[in-house]
């Protein structure tokens, strides 16, 4: 047992436990601080994970292989923590709308963290239900925070019975292939697989392990619960489930697909595929008719994760060079990272000002805070994959990964069609968007909105998150490439 490399999560579970008794000590009144102190000590997490200190500069394995420290896990170890500490950010603007319990709030945030970090190391699958579930768990309460809200206790309350269901589903399945094997570690089940690949039951149980990780990553058809929570969760939490808990579910994805059972993978290339470009249709077509903003990312967060499937079904089809669809996967939910952040930023700022989450609300937005209305634009140009920005080279590259497939498997072209008629569909409600705040003239509110310090330096780093990776790729795509290399069979 190395338990030396856990030290960073194990400073992320220190950390939140130590918010939880500072609440015990601090004034009501000043509690709202917490949320700065966390993001500091995450920030200085993060900055260690680039000098090399601790955990982060070893590569090995821990507690007999369940856990595994390597390039892919330290990328989306670096992403988790970034995501949180802007998820900080919005949940101190936040903090006012909700009543009681901002450091438990804190707190929670941090232990999702925490089991997000665990997932990115996760190499059995005991591990990947562990860290699943303390995800789950924590955003069961995060989305229902709200208790005064009728809307967020309805949201918590569908999260955990779907969640409930996925985790059974995931649960059994898990079962089915330990029964099978006798194996649970997925270097181990990779070295065993091509025998079983023929077993019925074997087979059964990686669907079923599938599902579950559906379910978190809103592919259809088990992204049902998305736009519903989405609505009804508080703002940080929509944030972070948009872009923690759907990274998390790709990156356990990746790992049960292509270090576990690759030999599977490369057999369900076509189940992969119609998934990918369904998921991609269901959220374009449907996030069309939504007036509620929050709910209008809901149904474009499952579309883009049908684009993410993309550089899943590439993989799947070269299972020995996942360079290519890996490094794609991993370039578009950093770009996606920023773009979300900028846009729930935004919308807890407008929300707060007018209580109504209808689209018309940001009428007028443009005269009230210029900034504000120019972040949204560049969040909604971005989602839409216009150049030059972080959502258009994602796009290019995996659509690029899946093209160069075509020639093996014609479905690849059908795929690239169905994802550019996707983006071609999502430039009516993302410019639906940019119209409201720049031409609607039914402006209830004209008044300016007040922008806090920590709003405004979360809105200037997800703004130059955006532009610096639709500018500048090399960098995150070089880490990316690298980190990608791990799923390579």
């Amino acid at each position: 047992m190395n338990a030396s490399l856990m030290s960073l999560e194990i400073s992320v579970l220190a950390l939140g436990m130590l918010v939880l008794l500072a609440d015990l000590i601090m004034p009501p009144e000043r509690r709202k601080f917490l949320g700065y102190a966390a993001i500091a000590a995450l920030t200085t997490l993060l900055i260690a994970s680039f000098s090399g200190y601790g955990s982060c500069s070893l590569a090995g394995t821990a507690f007999n292989g369940m856990f595994v420290n390597d390039a892919l896990s330290l990328f989306f170890k670096r992403f988790f923590i970034i995501a949180a500490i802007l998820v900080l950010f919005i949940a101190i603007e936040f903090a006012e709308r909700l009543a009681v319990g901002i450091s438990e709030y804190y707190s929670l945030v941090i232990f999702a963290l925490a089991g997000m970090l665990f997932a990115a190391s996760a190499n059995n699958f005991a591990m990947l239900f562990v860290a699943i579930e303390l995800i789950t768990i924590t955003f069961y309460v995060l989305v229902s925070f709200q208790r005064n809200r009728l809307a967020s206790l309805e949201a918590g309350v569908k999260y955990l019975i779907l969640g409930a269901l996925s985790s059974s589903f995931m649960i059994y399945g898990i079962a089915l292939i330990w029964g099978t094997t006798g194996k649970l570690n997925f270097n181990e089940l990779a070295a065993v697989a091509p025998q079983y690949t023929g077993e019925k039951i074997f087979l059964l149980g990686i669907l079923l392990v599938v599902v579950g990780l559906g379910f978190k990553i809103a592919a259809f058809p088990f992204q049902i619960w998305a736009p519903d929570v989405y609505q009804g969760a508080p703002t940080p939490t929509t944030a972070f489930l948009a872009v923690g808990s759907k990274a998390a579910g790709f990156v356990l994805l990746l790992r049960v697909l292509f270090v576990a059972l690759p030999v599977v993978a490369a057999h369900w290339v076509n189940l992969l595929i119609v998934i990918s470009a369904i998921t991609i249709l269901y959220g374009n077509l449907c996030a069309i008719p939504q007036r509620n903003i929050k709910r209008l990312m809901g149904y474009s967060s499952i579309a883009h994760a049908g684009y993410l499937l993309l550089g899943v079904a590439a993989i799947a089809g070269n299972v020995h060079d996942a360079t290519a669809g890996g490094a794609a996967i991993l370039y578009y939910l950093a770009g996606y990272l920023f773009t979300v952040m900028a846009s729930f930023t935004v919308i807890a700022l407008v929300v707060k000002t007018s209580q109504t989450e209808d689209v018309s609300v940001l009428a007028g937005l443009h005269q009230r805070s210029p900034l504000l209305a120019a972040t949204l634009t560049i969040a909604m140009v971005s989602l839409a994959g216009i150049p030059p920005l972080a959502g258009f080279f994602g796009k290019f590259l995996l659509l690029k990964s899946v093209i160069a497939l075509g020639a093996v498997n014609q479905g690849y072209y059908c795929l690239v069609f169905t994802a550019l008629a996707g983006v071609v569909i999502s430039l009516y409600y993302y410019f639906g968007v940019v119209r409201a705040i720049y031409f609607s003239k039914d402006a209830a509110d004209l008044s300016p909105i007040a922008i806090s310090g920590s709003a405004r330096l979360c809105i200037w780093l997800s703004l130059a998150g955006i532009l610096w990776l639709g500018i500048f790729p090399d960098t995150i795509l070089n880490l990316a490439a690298e980190a990608a290399k791990v799923l390579s069979s």
